[in-house]
């Protein structure tokens, strides 16, 4: 295994602005303040800039999967319904297990960034995280991200959880390790439960 990439982005994709600048905005921040940090490798992995469109689609996001240090986790409502992304969660937990053997973790590998609040509650798979951002104060009218000091606290602590794992994965990744092997894992069941909307009879 080589690392490629400090971050792979997971996030459901968005036709409409709001998700769109939202993604863009903290790619860029992230960007920005990681590359210090790097020595030859790409801060992000984001599908949209690094997949063609003959591409195999699993392979490709599996071996960049593997070939990341971290993954940024954009949380939405949408997020937690689309069956890729919980995918890809879960594919990214069982990397965390695998290299859980290899080093004593400082932190999670997923960092969550929550952009939307669900209207119910987080699922636990968010809430109960020992580390997530806030960022759902976010609007069209937020200024950038990599100057802003609204946000600029939490992205220099995600930054620093990021480049303290590069530090450990440089130094205790087994030789040889293939990410070749590394495959997504079946579509997870759903995050919370499905509402009954069966109204009682009269």
């Amino acid at each position: 295994m080589t690392i490629r990439y400090g971050c792979f982005f997971s996030y459901a994709h968005g036709r409409h602005a709001l998700m769109q600048r939202f993604k863009t905005a903290l790619a860029d921040a992230l960007r920005c303040y990681l590359e210090p940090y790097f020595d030859n490798e790409d801060e992000l992995f984001v599908d949209t800039e690094q997949l063609g469109g003959g591409d195999d689609l699993d392979r490709k996001i599996a071996r960049a999967m593997c070939e990341s240090v971290c993954m940024i986790l954009i949380y939405t409502p949408k997020y937690e319904a689309h069956a890729y992304t919980r995918r890809e969660y879960a594919a990214m937990r069982l990397l965390e297990a695998e290299r859980s053997k290899w080093y004593t973790l400082p932190s999670h590998l997923i960092i969550p960034v929550i952009m939307t609040q669900h209207p119910d509650r987080l699922p636990p798979q968010i809430a109960s995280s020992s580390f997530y951002v806030d960022f759902s104060h976010f609007t069209m009218a937020t200024a950038d991200l990599k100057s802003n000091p609204d946000f600029l606290p939490d992205i220099d602590k995600m930054v620093k959880r990021i480049a303290t794992h590069y530090q450990y994965q440089k130094l205790y990744m087994p030789p040889g390790h293939d990410c070749n092997q590394f495959v997504l894992p079946d579509v997870p069941p759903e995050w919370r439960a499905i509402p009954d909307l069966t109204f009682p009879k009269k």
